[in-house]
Parts: C-alpha cells; structure tokens; sequence
C-alpha cells in the first residue's frame, strides 16, 4: 500500500493500491446531476483522473485549475476531479472558477472510488491526493501516490503521461 501523511501525520488508506500496468478498477461516483457516473462512461478515452481531498482548499483549488486548462490543450482526453466533496459544493465550486473543461465527480456516497484506487482515509473520510491515467483500452498507464497529502501532484509528469497514452 502506498504510504502517506496529511498535514505530517501518517494515515491509513483503504482500498487497493493501483500500479501501472494494471486493469483499472471500476467505480461508481456521482456527477453534479447526482447521476452515477462509472469508468465504462468513459470507455474508449485516454483519461486524466485527478484526486484531491477537497476543492475549498488551496492546493485542491489549484490542481483542478490547472488540469482544467492542460485539459483544453489535451484534445480528446477526459479529466476527471474526483472528491468526497458534495455534488452540489462541486457544482457550486466549478461555477464560480470557471471550470469547464474537468468533469467534477463526488466519492461522498459509498467511497466506491477511493476503495477502489486505495485513496481512502480511514482517519479522516477524506480522500488522498494523486494522479491516475487511463488508456483507452482501460490499463493504467501512470500513478501517483501524493506522499504527503497537502503537496501539489507532479503536473508535468501527468500530462507527459497522458500525451504518451494518447
């Protein structure tokens, strides 16, 4: 299992680790709609999958803002925020920044998500912050694991990821 902190501290992730190469797990989350939204939605796509524990936070705020724009430069890719944020917060969130090129997803119901991608914070009910890319043949082709949860992702290496899935 990946190991991380939030804010210093160690926490415990639940779920399984996903690693480059695997099959990328199914999952079911909420769009804005509340909707249910899975991975076969987005079959056929290379896809971005951006996690953050709570778009009200700085870090948060800034990772979706800026696989939003790399998201207008990235053609036929979709890029996923995925966060145990309430739809409604998430709607609200995207429509007062300007986000439209990043489909926000709520983990809040059954964190089927976070288990999924072992993303889950026990301790807190939040989830970790990383970076998955999906194939268009469903592999994962690139993951990152935040070691500690309140750092930026390694944004250059994710869409170095997602050109050479395309």
């Amino acid at each position: 299992m990946a190991s991380i902190t939030f804010k210093g501290n160690p926490v415990t992730l639940l779920g399984n680790e996903v690693k480059v190469g695997d099959k990328a797990p199914d999952f079911k989350v909420l769009a804005n709609d509340l909707s249910e939204v899975t991975l076969a939605d987005t079959k056929g796509q290379v896809r971005l999958i951006s996690v953050v524990p709570s778009l009200d936070t700085g870090v948060c705020d800034a990772q979706t803002r800026r696989f939003n724009e790399e998201a207008s430069k990235l053609g036929n890719v979709k890029v996923l925020t995925i966060s145990v944020d309430l739809p409604f917060a998430q709607k609200r969130w995207c429509g007062a920044n300007g986000i439209e090129n990043v489909q926000t997803l709520s983990d809040h119901r059954d964190l089927s998500f976070g288990e999924a991608y072992g993303v889950a914070i026990k301790e807190l009910r939040l989830l970790a912050r990383a970076v998955f890319v999906i194939d268009s043949n469903d592999t994962v082709t690139y993951v990152e694991y935040v070691s500690e949860a309140t750092n930026h992702p390694n944004y250059e290496a994710a869409i170095e990821a997602v050109k050479q899935a395309k």
